[in-house]
C-alpha cells in the first residue's frame, strides 16, 4: 500500500472500522513506515486533545433543529428569520470549532442523515408524552398522566429533570465520582477516560479494567491502556492485560497491550503468549510477541 492510501485509512482503522484484511495491510505497512507512523500517533494525540475541549452551543438549539426538522417533514418553511443562522450552521460551526485541526475530514452523508433521524426521533418517540421547560428555563418537563375530579380539579403527573453542573479539581473525590459515572454515557466515555486517575482510587482502577474488557469503542480502550499504564506491574491489572490480549478483536489495542506486558519481564505470561503467537491473526502483534518470547529465552511455540 501507497503512503497516500494508508493516510486516507488511517482515521478508520484507528476507530476498528476496516475488514480486518485492510487492517492487516495498513498495520503492514505501519510496521515499516514511519511517517504513516507518526500520523497514526497525530490522531490518537489529536483525540486525546479533543476529549479535553469543550463548546459553548446554544442552549435553544436542540429545539430549533426539532422544530425546523418538523417544518420540512410537513413541508412548511423553516420557522427560523431567514436572516438568522439556522440552527445546522450553528451546529456545525460548533462542531468546526470543536475540531479544528480535522478539516481533511469530510461529514460523511449517513453521518448526517443519522444525526438528523436522532433529532426527529427524540421529537417524536416520547409516544404519550409531552416535554417542555419549565418557566424560568431550569428544567425539563415531561407529563406522565392527567386526570380530573367530578369537582373540576384537575391533577397533573410529570417529572421534571434537572440539569446541573458541578465544578471542582480533577483529582476531587466528588469530581471523579461524577467522571465514573459519565464512563455509562456513550457521548462521555471518551472524555470520561481522560479524567479518570486509577492510581488514587481504587473503584475507578476497578471500573477502568471492566471497561477495558467490554467497552465496544476502540479508542475508549486505548484510553484505559493509557492509564493503567502506570499500573501495569500490579498482578491484577497484567492479568486483566492477558485476558484482552486474547479476545479483544482491535489489533492496535492488542499490541499495546503486547508492549505493556513486555515491559518488565514475567515468565507467568509465557504460556499466554505461546499461545497467542499459534492464533495471531495479525502479522504485527504476531512479530512483537515472537520477539518477546526471545527476549525471555523461551520458545515460540508451545509443547
Amino acid at each position: 500500500m501507497t503512503c497516500d492510501s494508508v493516510g486516507k485509512l488511517i482515521p478508520l482503522y484507528f476507530y476498528g472500522e476496516l475488514p480486518s484484511e485492510e487492517e492487516d495491510r495498513v498495520e503492514a505497512h505501519l510496521h515499516e513506515c514511519a511517517a504513516c507512523t507518526r500520523e497514526l500517533d497525530r490522531l490518537t494525540a489529536l483525540a486525546e486533545t479533543l476529549s479535553r475541549r469543550s463548546v459553548e452551543v446554544p442552549a435553544n438549539l436542540l429545539e430549533d433543529c426539532r422544530a425546523d426538522l418538523k417544518a420540512a417533514v410537513e413541508g412548511g418553511a423553516p420557522l427560523l428569520k431567514p436572516a438568522a443562522k439556522g440552527p445546522w450552521t450553528l451546529f456545525l460551526e460548533a462542531l468546526a470549532a470543536t475540531l479544528p485541526s480535522v478539516s481533511r475530514l469530510r461529514i460523511p452523508a449517513g453521518a448526517l442523515a443519522m444525526l438528523a433521524l436522532g433529532f426527529f426521533a427524540a421529537r417524536y418517540s416520547g409516544v404519550g408524552r409531552t416535554w417542555w421547560r419549565s418557566a424560568d428555563d431550569s428544567a425539563l418537563i415531561t407529563v406522565q398522566s392527567i386526570q380530573q375530579d367530578p369537582s373540576g380539579i384537575v391533577q397533573v403527573g410529570y417529572d421534571e429533570i434537572h440539569h446541573l453542573v458541578a465544578s471542582g479539581r480533577a483529582n476531587s473525590p466528588d469530581i471523579q465520582k461524577l467522571v465514573l459515572a459519565g464512563m455509562s454515557n456513550p457521548g462521555a466515555r471518551v472524555q470520561s477516560v481522560a479524567l479518570l486517575d486509577p492510581q488514587t482510587d481504587t473503584e475507578v482502577r476497578d471500573a477502568l479494567l471492566s471497561d477495558l474488557e467490554h467497552d465496544s469503542n476502540v479508542g475508549v480502550r486505548l484510553g484505559i491502556l493509557n492509564k493503567l499504564t502506570p499500573m501495569v506491574s500490579q498482578a491484577d491489572v497484567r492479568k486483566t492485560l492477558a485476558r484482552v490480549l486474547q479476545t479483544d478483536e482491535n489489533a492496535a489495542v492488542r499490541m499495546r497491550i503486547v508492549d505493556l506486558l513486555t515491559a518488565q519481564r514475567d515468565d507467568s505470561l509465557v504460556g499466554v503468549m505461546q499461545a497467542q503467537v499459534q492464533r495471531e491473526d495479525n502479522a504485527g502483534v504476531q512479530q512483537k510477541l515472537v520477539k518477546a518470547l526471545k527476549d525471555m529465552n523461551a520458545s515460540v511455540g508451545t509443547f
